[in-house]
């Protein structure tokens, strides 16, 4: 008892001591690891030697005791040897006349201080080893072995008997030819990465760090996710690969800290074995305040407590387990579990060693239902067990069967061969007891299928749990949903309703590298980064994006549709020209009839009084050549307005370039006439006939014809045709005339340009002659304006869209018309209708003017 008190005491001082070195160097958290693991326990791995005896071991056990301290991880794996033992030694139709036993196999499952196994060596053990007889004749008898692969490995290359390791499923393992005598227990995570992914994309996490260890199997989960997420558009943020060599994880721990610490990824994945530097990684960042979601396998799946490493990281931890289902049993065989009748005082020791740090090696007949706690929580929370199993547990658990079936298969045989050379239930062939193993399909108690035949379990089913230790210690598991592999992909996924997270919220935690891009803006992503970070923009002009999965590209609303300012949806333009209900065309179309009765009341004006000196002295001809033609002139306008069509797509510009060609030639004709007549004083008589046919007439056909010449080129090669304008105003659909040729177009203007100017140069020459009713004057006034609403319109048309360009070609047509109009007819009428006195006044030669 003193001894006991002295290395308490001890132990407390040694752990006071690592608490005072820093928690956040690499070595401190090795230092307690190997020094205390948890609550003193380093030992990571339990093993078990089953055999079948013909006889009753119900009262057996009552009389033998390991006199060992078990490790705080390893009060799972014993609970269930002895519940399955139990179970199996009541089922008549298992073993039947047979009993199960089991023992430690010695030198693991205790803990690794050593000083009590000292003080208690083998020497002062009660309980007999199973396999007694080894020494006489060797046995061939089925060890359970587990969790870690390593020392299964090792144990199979020094042992030659038959293994079942109940750890989680280790490709390293599957070499048949390197370890022909050992099998797993567990189910391959062939779908661990496509559920992991498969959750990620239910939460929308995009941006993903991953911690593994640097082994060969966690490297081959590592390339399996990187394919499955990049299948899906889900980043790795980090790659942590934690070296298994403690001297070289010390020289990276700072560089994976900074990772952790300084990423902005929520959601970290972590795939490794526990008891390593991986689990040292873990508790660093525990200490270290990191605030995460861990997505993890089952083995990580721990009720944790103060004293052990904390999962009370922000929303907790969430694990995948293969699918198995509860053992009602089990929860029952702990609540009224005699103790006393097993070699191990399993409630003392759980007792004892989660109070004190030590083992209590009397006996003692209580049951585990004598201990009562104020609180039944905080109770949960100080034990390192659960009444519900977890995956190893369980694996365990079917191991047990798996070789109680093998035994029961191999005693059927012998006694249906009646081969009884060795007693009851005592086997010499491994390789027989191998060979029956491996084939052994059965279905275990609770209704779940156990293959031993890993080639034909592909389906495995996963149960997804969110692990609560907040507050800190609680140590809950809460179902968050289940993964179904070979469902239909839309039916693989079940996620709770109900979810709630760690911290009592109901809202998903967030990690994305970038925040989503919402509808009406696409994604630009930044150069030398992950595919998930990137930019939003806003999508170019009539394009939306009406969906928020960031999208990569816009989608062009069709040319009769139209984004809306938000760019979200695309809408129906609506039909857009110039029309009579319009303001602007209404008040277009009335200047131009009102142009035009002005012009029809100036032609009649002048058919009055075309024997008045000023009617004949201007070429009345000429005069009512011009007229008619600034008639059609004014009403071609009326072409613009309405809605467009092919026919008036056509007459509108060659209308418009005939008349104006026939009213400018008229000017020509007028002003070569004027020039004419004044410059020859003495006329020869060739000159007084051409001047008295009316020669100079001619020049209004001959231009005409080289209009029409160039209009027909036009309508020939490219002619004008209705066309539909979505750019010009927003949300609709302008319906205009396209020219079709532009250079015919500026050809046509630029002829009526040539023939302005030579009109205007002669009429500027003939200004000045004398004569009371010489026009030349007015009629290098009217070419002035003709010449400047045209120079005008051409930039001012090419900057404008839509109906503007109508209005703008309209005006200019009334401009210049309005202009021939007014400076030419305009002071005649004055003449004609108001002096009157100054119109029978003949002064001058009239004669040559008519």
């Amino acid at each position: 008892m003193k001894k006991l008190c002295a290395f308490s005491i001890a132990f407390l001082l040694l752990k006071f001591s690592l608490i005072l070195c820093s928690l956040t160097e690499p070595f401190c958290f090795w230092k307690i690891k190997n020094n205390v693991d948890n609550d003193g326990d380093l030992s990571s791995d339990c093993g078990f030697q089953l055999i079948a005896a013909e006889k009753s071991i119900e009262k057996k056990y009552s009389h033998y005791y390991f006199y060992f301290r078990i490790p705080a991880r390893r009060y799972e794996e014993f609970l269930v040897m002895f519940f399955a033992t139990v179970e199996i030694n009541k089922n008549p139709y298992l073993l039947p006349n047979m009993s199960l036993m089991f023992s430690p196999i010695f030198g693991l499952c205790e803990d690794t201080f050593g000083y009590l196994d000292e003080t208690y060596s083998p020497k002062s053990y009660i309980f007999t080893l199973i396999n007694y007889n080894c020494e006489i004749q060797k046995i061939c008898m089925i060890q359970l072995t587990g969790p870690s692969w390593m020392t299964s490995s090792k144990l199979a290359v020094t042992s030659e008997t038959v293994k079942i390791f109940f750890g989680p499923f280790n490709p390293n393992l599957s070499d048949h030819d390197q370890f022909p005598y050992l099998y797993q227990i567990a189910t391959k995570d062939t779908h661990l990465s496509h559920g992991m992914v498969s959750l990620m994309l239910h939460f929308r996490w995009t941006w993903i760090g991953l911690v593994i260890s640097d082994d060969d199997q966690s490297i081959q989960f590592l390339s399996d996710l990187r394919e499955e997420m990049q299948r899906y558009g889900i980043c790795l943020a980090f790659v942590n690969m934690i070296p298994e060599n403690m001297q070289i994880y010390k020289t990276k721990a700072k560089i994976h800290e900074k990772h952790i610490m300084e990423s902005s990824a929520k959601v970290v994945i972590i795939y490794g074995k526990m008891n390593s530097t991986l689990e040292v990684s873990y508790r660093r960042w525990a200490y270290l305040g990191a605030q995460r979601i861990w997505i993890t396998t089952s083995q990580w799946d721990v009720n944790t407590n103060k004293k052990d490493f904390s999962l009370d990281f922000f929303h907790g931890t969430v694990t995948f387990e293969h699918h198995h289902r509860e053992i009602a049993e089990f929860r029952n065989f702990m609540q009224t579990m005699n103790t006393s009748m097993y070699p191990v005082d399993i409630s003392q020791c759980m007792l004892w060693w989660n109070y004190f740090s030590c083992s209590i090696f009397k006996k003692s007949n209580s049951k585990i239902d004598h201990f009562t706690f104020n609180n039944t929580v905080e109770w949960l929370a100080l034990h390192k067990f659960d009444m519900v199993l977890s995956e190893e547990g369980y694996n365990l658990y079917n191991a047990v069967y798996a070789a109680a079936h093998t035994y029961h298969e191999l005693t059927l045989q012998r006694v249906e061969s009646q081969e009884m050379t060795e007693p009851k239930g005592v086997f010499i062939d491994c390789q027989q007891v191998a060979s029956m193993l491996k084939t052994r399909v059965f279905t275990n108690p609770v209704g779940d299928l156990v293959n031993m035949n890993h080639k034909e379990n592909q389906c495995e089913e996963y149960d997804i749990f969110n692990i609560w230790n907040f507050p800190q210690g609680l140590g809950l598991k809460v179902k968050l949903g289940s993964y179904f592999p070979c469902s239909p992909q839309s039916q693989q996924l079940h996620i709770s309703e109900d979810l709630e997270w760690a911290t009592g919220g109901t809202s998903v935690p967030t990690s994305m590298c970038s925040v989503t891009c919402t509808a009406g803006f696409r994604k630009i992503h930044q150069e030398q980064t992950a595919d998930c970070c990137f930019d939003c923009a806003q999508c170019p002009e009539n394009e939306v994006s009406n969906e928020t999965a960031d999208m990569e590209q816009c989608v062009r609303c069709p040319d009769d549709k139209y984004a809306n300012l938000q760019q979200t949806q695309c809408l129906q333009r609506a039909v857009s020209f110039l029309t009579y209900e319009d303001p602007l065309g209404m008040a277009l179309a009335c200047m131009a009839l009102s142009f035009s009765v002005f012009t029809v009341l100036i032609l009649v004006t002048f058919i009055k009084h075309n024997d008045t000196p000023i009617v004949k002295a201007n070429n009345r001809t000429l005069s009512y050549i011009l007229l008619i033609s600034l008639i059609f002139c004014f009403l071609c306008s009326l072409l613009f307005i309405g809605h467009p069509n092919q026919a008036t797509c056509v007459l509108q510009q060659t209308t418009f370039g005939v008349f104006f060609t026939v009213a400018v030639s008229t000017v020509l004709a007028k002003t070569i006439t004027v020039v004419m007549a004044f410059k020859l004083t003495t006329p020869g008589r060739r000159m007084r006939g051409m001047l008295a046919s009316g020669a100079p007439n001619l020049v209004i056909p001959i231009c005409t014809l080289i209009q029409l010449v160039l209009c027909g080129t036009w309508l020939v090669t490219s002619p004008p045709f209705i066309d539909r304008d979505i750019q010009s105003e927003h949300g609709k659909t302008v319906i205009i005339c396209n020219k079709g040729s532009v250079i015919a177009f500026h050809f046509v203007l630029g002829y009526l340009g040539s023939l302005a100017l030579g009109s205007f140069t002669v009429a500027f020459l003939a200004r000045n002659l004398p004569d009371r009713f010489n026009e030349a004057k007015f009629l290098t006034f009217s070419m002035l304006v003709f010449c400047s609403v045209w120079i005008t319109f051409l930039p001012v048309y090419h900057s404008t869209k839509g109906k503007v360009m109508v209005v703008v070609e309209v005006f200019s047509i009334l401009a210049s018309s309005a202009g021939l109009l007014g400076c030419i007819f305009v002071p005649k009428c004055y003449v004609i209708l108001v002096r009157t006195d100054s119109n029978f006044r003949q002064k001058y030669k009239e004669k040559f003017y008519y």
